[in-house]
C-alpha cells in the first residue's frame, strides 16, 4: 500500500479544506440561527442550500461513488481523506456534499440493485441533491443486531392486483423526519418461512406519502433530535401497498443487499469519525492554551499533555487501519476486506468517544452545553457502537474469524 495521496486526491484536498473553512464552519452558527427561526424544526435552514449550490459548483459533489456514471469515480483510498474532512462538521458537511447517510447507502443500492426505471425514478433526484430519503431496517419489537429477526411482512396482495403489503413498524430510520424524504428502502420478509433464513427477506421502495405509512414520531439520541440529519424517526407501515415492480433486485435478496450497503456505509462513518476526533483534539488545544487553572495554563498541566498525547497517537492509529481496508475494499473487494471493515468499525467509534469525551473534560461544564459542538459529536460518535451493527456482532464474527484457524 502506498501511504501517498494521489494527485487528484490532494487536489480535492485542498480544495475541500478550503471550501470548509470558507463556508462550512461559518455556517454552523447561521444554520443554528436559522433554524430557531424556521416553523418546524424539521425545515431546512437556508444556508444548507446555499452550502450545496456552493459544493456542486466547485465540484465536490457525490464524492463517495465511486461509479463514474453516477458518482465522481473514486476509489474508497481516494475518498477516505476526504470523508475524514467533512466528519470534522458531520451536521453541514456531508449534505453540503451529497454525500451524507442514509442517503450514500441507498444510492448505492440503487445504483447496484435498481432497475432502470428505480433510477430514473429516485436515483436521480437523489443524485442531483434534490430529495433526501430513508432506510427502513431497524425495528422496536425485536433484537435488530440479529438482521434475520425482522418481523415486518412484505405480502402480495390477496385481490389479484399486481402489488406488495407492507406491514410492520420500525424505528431509529434516520432521515424520515426530513420533509424532503420522498422515499423509503424498506426491508421485511417476503418468504418467511422460507427453509433459508438468510432467503426471507426482501427490500422495496415505498414512497414516503403512500397511503398506510405513517411517521410517528421522532426518536431522540441522547436528547437530541439530531434536526440536521432530519431526525431518527418512527415509522408505521399499515397495510401499505406499493406495485410488484418497487422490488429492490430479487425476492429472497434483501439480506444479501444489506450486507452490500452496510459495508461501504461503515468504513464511511469511520473516516467521519477520524474527522470528528481531530475536530475534538484542536478544540481541546485550544481550549488548553486559553485557560489557566492553579496559577498556570491548562496547556502546562501534566495531565492534559497526556490526554493530548494519546488522542494523536489513537487517531494516527485509527487512520492507517481505515487507510489499509479502503485499500483492500479497492484491490480484493468488501468480502476480502471484511475482517479490516469489522476491525475499524469496532476500534473507531469506541477510541473517538474517549477522545471526545477528553476534550469535554477539558471544557468543564462548556463541554456538555450548546456553545461547542463536542456534546452533539459525542452523542453522534456513541450511537455509532450500536448503529450498522453493534460492536459485539463484529467482536463475534471477528473472534469465530480468528479462532477457525486453530479449529
Amino acid at each position: 500500500m502506498d501511504f501517498a495521496f494521489d494527485a487528484r486526491t490532494e487536489e480535492l484536498r485542498a480544495k475541500l479544506l478550503a471550501f470548509m473553512d470558507e463556508y462550512v464552519y461559518p455556517a454552523e452558527a447561521v444554520a443554528e440561527e436559522q433554524r430557531a427561526r424556521l416553523a418546524s424544526p424539521w425545515d431546512i435552514p437556508a444556508v444548507v442550500e446555499e452550502l450545496k449550490a456552493e459544493a456542486r459548483r466547485q465540484g465536490l459533489w457525490n464524492l463517495f461513488l465511486p461509479d463514474t456514471e453516477y458518482g465522481a469515480g473514486l476509489t474508497n483510498l481516494q475518498y477516505a481523506p476526504l470523508a475524514e474532512i467533512t466528519g470534522r462538521s458531520p451536521q453541514l458537511a456531508p449534505t453540503a456534499l451529497n454525500c451524507a447517510a442514509p442517503d450514500t447507502g441507498n444510492m448505492e443500492v440503487l445504483t447496484q440493485f435498481g432497475d432502470e426505471q428505480q433510477k430514473k425514478q429516485w436515483l436521480e433526484p437523489l443524485l442531483a441533491g434534490e430529495i433526501r430519503s430513508a432506510f427502513a431496517m431497524t425495528e422496536p419489537e425485536v433484537a435488530s443486531s440479529d438482521a434475520t429477526n425482522i418481523t415486518t411482512h412484505i405480502e402480495r396482495a390477496s385481490d389479484g392486483t399486481d402489488e406488495y403489503v407492507i406491514t410492520g413498524r420500525k424505528w431509529y430510520i434516520s432521515g424520515a423526519m426530513n420533509p424532503d424524504c420522498k422515499i423509503f428502502i424498506v426491508m421485511g420478509k417476503t418468504d418467511p418461512d422460507g427453509d433459508d433464513i438468510r432467503r426471507q427477506q426482501s427490500m422495496v421502495l415505498v414512497p414516503r406519502d403512500t397511503p398506510g405509512v405513517t411517521v410517528k414520531r421522532a426518536m431522540r439520541v441522547f436528547g437530541y433530535e439530531d434536526h440536521s440529519h432530519g431526525g431518527h424517526a418512527e415509522v408505521v407501515f399499515d397495510h401499505a401497498r406499493v406495485p410488484v415492480t418497487n422490488l429492490v433486485g430479487e425476492e429472497g435478496g434483501g439480506f444479501a443487499i444489506a450486507q452490500a450497503r452496510l459495508g461501504p456505509g461503515r468504513i464511511h462513518h469511520c473516516m467521519r469519525l477520524i474527522g470528528m476526533a481531530e475536530r475534538a483534539i484542536e478544540l481541546m488545544c485550544r481550549r488548553a492554551v486559553s485557560r489557566d487553572a492553579f496559577g498556570k495554563a491548562l496547556a502546562q498541566q501534566g495531565v492534559v499533555h497526556n490526554w493530548i498525547a494519546d488522542a494523536r497517537v489513537t487517531v494516527e492509529q485509527l487512520r492507517l487501519l481505515v487507510l489499509k481496508t479502503a485499500w483492500l475494499m479497492d484491490t480484493v473487494g468488501n468480502r476480502g476486506a471484511h475482517a479490516e471493515i469489522q476491525a475499524i468499525k469496532i476500534a473507531t467509534p469506541r477510541a473517538v468517544v474517549d477522545i471526545i469525551d477528553r476534550a469535554i473534560q477539558l471544557h468543564g461544564a462548556g463541554g456538555v452545553s450548546q456553545d461547542f459542538p463536542l456534546a452533539e459529536l459525542y452523542a453522534g460518535a456513541r450511537t455509532l457502537m450500536i448503529a450498522d451493527g453493534p460492536d459485539e456482532v463484529h467482536q463475534r464474527s471477528l473472534a469465530r474469524r480468528e479462532l477457525k484457524k486453530y479449529l
